[in-house]
Formats: C-alpha cells, structure tokens, sequence
C-alpha cells in the first residue's frame, strides 16, 4: 500500500471520493451547451412542440423557434392546464413515458430554461442515486461497502456524463437504485419479523419506485423482472407479496398506458432496428454490441462517440474479465449469495434484452452507445465493490484507489478537454456586428441543430435562417438572393459534417454554393466549429455583401 494512503483513513477516502463527485456535477453545470437531445427535451418539456415546423425554402425569422424553448405566455390558471395538455399530447409521439418530462416541466416553471436550471434536476437525481447507493452497498457489503458503491457510481464516467444531460436516464438510475434497495430492505422487514410500520414504508417504497421507473424508460421492465428472480433467490416462499408489490407498481400506469402508450406504438419506427445479414454476422453483432455496452458503461464513458469500435470491442472484452474475474474470486471467498445479487442486478437484464432482441431480430442494446441499459450499471459497480470489499484482501486498498483515480481521470478528461461551443461560436460571430442583417445558410433542417442555433442567438435578434438539405438548399438559396439580396448585409454558411436528415455536402455541391454567393458576397472568415462528435462539426464560412 502507498505509504500516502497510510495517513488518511479508508472511509475519509470514500467520503472524499464522493464529495468530488458532486462538485465535479456542481461545477459542470453550464461547461458545455446543450446537445442535439438536450433541446429536443427542452422542447417538449415547454408543451409547444406542436407548434414546431420544419424550416421551409424561404427564409424564417431565428427568434420564432427561440420562443418555442420558452414557456407560452400564460395568463388564467386556464392557460397552465391548457399548456399541460399540449405537453402530454406532444408526448405522445416520443418513444419515451412521460414522467422525465413532466418533472422537468415542473422544474422549468420554477428556474427557468438556462442551461445550469434544466441540468441541475438532473444532478439531484443523481445525488439521490448516490446516496440511495451507499444505502443498498451498506445492506449488503456494511458501512464501507456501501461508502466505496457510492464513490463509485458517482465518478463513473458514463453515469457522470448523464448526470449533466437533461435527458432520462439519470433519474432512470434513481429509480433503479432505490427500488432495489427498497426490495432487498423489504425482504429483510418481512423475513426478520420487524415491525409492521417498517415493512409497510419500503413496500410503499418499492411500489412507488417500480412505478416511477416504468413511467421514466419503458426498458425498465427487465429490471422488475430481474427483481422478481431475486425474490426467488433471498424469500421464495413469500413470492406472491413481493409479486404483488412488483406487479402494483406496474399496474398504477395502466391509465398511461391505455393511453399513451398505445399512440406511441402507432407513431414507433422500430425498423431502425431490425436486424440485416446473415446468421453469422447478426450473431456477431449482438456479441459486439453486449461487449461494446460493457466498456461503455465500465470503462469508457462518453468517450465511446469517438473511439474506434474495434477499441471499445477490446475495451468489453476487457470489463467483462473484471466481471469474471471478480465473480470467480467472491465464490472462492464463499460470498456466493452476494454474487448472485450483484448478478441479478448487473448482468441479468443485459441477457434478457439480448435475448429479446436474438429473438424480435432487433439490435437494441448497443442504442445510444448503451445508455439504454444504464440501469445496470449499480449492479455492475455492485460486483466490483464487493470484490474489493470482500475478497481482493491486500490488494484492497490499492484497487479502490486505482478505480476510482481511473474514473476521475476519464470523467475530468472528458469535461476538461472536449469542446463542446459550437453555436455559441456562431452566436458570437453574429454579435460582432449586431446592427448588420444577417443571414445564415444551414444545409440542415434537422431540428436539434435549428434549436439549438435558436437558444443561443440574443433574442432581440434580427437574424434570418434558410434551413434544408443541401440539394434542395442551392436553388432556395439561389432564388433567396435573386429577391432579395440587398436585405442582408452579411451572409453566414453553416455547413454540416452530419446534417442527420439529409447527406452531407458533396464537392460539386459546396463549389455550386460558392458560384451562387460569389456575384454578391466575398469571403471575409471561415473555421471550423468542432464537437464531440460528428453532429456537432460544422465549417462557419462569414461572407460580407459586395
């Protein structure tokens, strides 16, 4: 053991590792811009997605798709419950239950829509996450287990990532920690004869959270099933209570599901996901895709958007021989039962979507670089923590240390040194010279670049934008200049390394662009606008009226 680790003790260790993961949260706040899904979210979460058109090949006002990223005016009680009724119709056409939305909705009505305010509800779910965390470690591995689960889940780098995007998946975590708390708490009341009141609040608990985690990600059914074969394992001859409980919780969604679900299934374009080739290569990629899941959520974290699959194929490879290699030493120490609860929670429902999607002939496991299937990740970090407590003896202190040192540096890393201020670049060109008329020139029409370009021009601006697909965005933009070139000063072309809904610009197409502006304008800037991943590149070219 380093001689440094000697002069602080353990727990000191775990509680600082686990105060740094929340000012790590705290302080990254506003460090990056929203991305593409972070103002779909908004959007929606403002019940004026209805309201949302595509641009045309005309050019638009900027500032009417600002207003949408705010919520309506509103000037009766009338006018709140009309704006939650567009919410929830406007929900209907996602793939995703409402909770995440209704919550964040509450939230904008109370702080606002700046970066900082729409992020910090996810930040408190996280919080939570962590701290239900350390209770669920503590039940099963004590104090300090429940301290190192804790540390862990807050510096892993993929969940940080999470924790900072306005997305569902933290609270998705939340929901799946303390329902698994709530059950393995449950079971202890009710096995153990303690009192009523206590067996009545955690299956409360356990109802309430199966139920907010259903009504968060519909992929949360896997865990409730995971859940129902740990009830065999630890109280089989209890299982219709604990079967009653889990069942209630889904049952009290019953209203959405008549409901919402159903339309969402009608609008659902599940062929994205279908499975092409043969039975070797469908094979192979549902292993690829487990594997990939695994680096991902273990190891690599939001990284996994730039690296070569090939690297985050090896770096599975390599956390799931952490994950054998510490089940294989906790059955050699004979903690054989918490393995196998680790395992229903971490592992479990990772090979029953597999499974389901072998079956439907569907790939949905490796969606979003895994974070579908972010709920496994406290049953993943479960298995390490009690190898580390349970059975890595002398190395203990040495492995805790290096895994978490590991976690920061990935998570810091990522925060630290990725640039993520594309639009807020263009902002800043485009308040160079404020009084001048602008327009900008944009061979995308896909919605998360037009809100986001949108959220952060000032919203006093006069800027119009002509949005489409780069065949179709010449002869606009043609015709555009033909009537009206004297009512813009300034031109600025927006080039789209990845235009999501259209293909990116050829060279025949970008020297056609540069044959309509030249008789007009002339070049005065040009650079590169640069993300962390391919939707966020961009090539900003500034072009002055002659």
């Amino acid at each position: 053991m380093p001689k440094l680790l000697k002069y602080f003790p353990w727990e000191w260790l775990l509680l600082s590792a686990v105060s740094v993961a929340v000012i790590l949260r705290i302080i990254n706040l506003e460090s990056r811009e929203f991305w593409y899904d972070e103002v779909l979210s908004l959007l929606l979460v403002t019940g004026q997605k209805k309201l949302y058109q595509n641009p045309s090949d005309v050019p638009i006002l900027l500032a009417n798709y600002k207003s949408l990223l705010s919520l309506p005016i509103e000037n009766s009680f009338g006018d709140v419950l009309q704006t939650g009724e567009k919410l929830l119709k406007g929900l209907v056409a996602e793939p995703h239950p409402p909770l995440f939305y209704l919550g964040q909705h509450l939230w904008l009505r109370l702080f606002g829509n700046s970066v900082a305010a729409m992020r910090s509800l996810p930040v408190v779910y996280s919080i939570g996450a962590i701290s239900c965390s350390y209770g669920l470690g503590r039940h099963l591995l004590g104090h300090r287990g429940g301290l190192l689960l804790a540390a862990l889940l807050g510096l892993n780098p993929f969940y940080l990532f999470h924790s900072l995007n306005v997305r569902m998946y933290c609270s998705l975590v939340f929901w799946t920690v303390l329902s698994g708390w709530a059950i393995l708490e449950t079971i202890k009341a009710v096995t153990t004869s303690q009192q009523t009141k206590k067996v009545v609040i955690w299956s409360l608990i356990l109802v309430f959270s199966v139920t907010a985690g259903f009504m968060t990600f519909y992929y949360f059914l896997f865990w409730v099933a995971s859940l129902g074969v740990l009830v065999l394992l630890l109280d089989r001859k209890r299982w219709l209570y604990y079967g009653f409980l889990l069942s209630t919780g889904i049952l009290i969604t019953t209203p959405w599901l008549l409901w919402g679900t159903r339309q969402q299934l009608n609008n659902a374009d599940l062929n994205r996901f279908a499975a092409s080739g043969g039975l070797l290569a469908t094979t192979w990629q549902h292993l690829e895709e487990m594997l990939q899941t695994f680096g991902n959520l273990l190891l690599i974290g939001d990284w996994a958007n730039i690296l070569p699959p090939v690297l985050i194929t090896v770096t599975g490879v390599s956390a799931v021989a952490i994950a054998i290699g510490c089940g294989y030493s906790l059955v050699k120490h004979n903690q054989r039962q918490i393995l196998f609860v680790a395992f229903i929670f971490g592992i479990l429902p990772l090979l029953m979507m597999v499974a389901v999607d072998v079956i439907s002939g569907k790939f949905t496991v490796g969606f979003g670089f895994g974070r579908s299937l972010i709920f496994i990740l406290p049953g993943c970090l479960l298995l390490i923590a009690a190898w580390i407590e349970k059975a890595s003896g002398k190395w203990q202190t040495l492995a805790a240390v290096g895994l978490l040192f590991f976690y920061l540096t990935v998570g810091t890393a990522d925060f630290s040194l990725r640039h993520r201020w594309m639009f807020q670049q263009i902002a800043d060109i485009i308040e160079q010279e404020p009084a001048q008329t602008s327009l900008i020139v944009m061979n995308s029409h896909a919605w998360g670049h037009v809100l986001r370009l949108a959220y952060y021009l000032p919203s006093d601006s006069s800027v119009m934008l002509l949005a489409q697909p780069t065949t179709k965005l010449i002869p606009a933009l043609a015709n555009t200049l033909t009537t009206g070139s004297q009512s813009y000063s300034r031109l600025l072309w927006l080039k789209s390394d990845r235009p999501v809904w259209g293909k990116p610009a050829t060279t025949i197409e970008k020297q056609q662009i540069d044959a309509v502006l030249a008789p007009q304008f002339q070049l005065v800037q040009q650079q590169r606008l640069l993300g962390t991943w391919e939707l966020d590149h961009f090539t900003a070219s500034l072009y002055q009226h002659r």
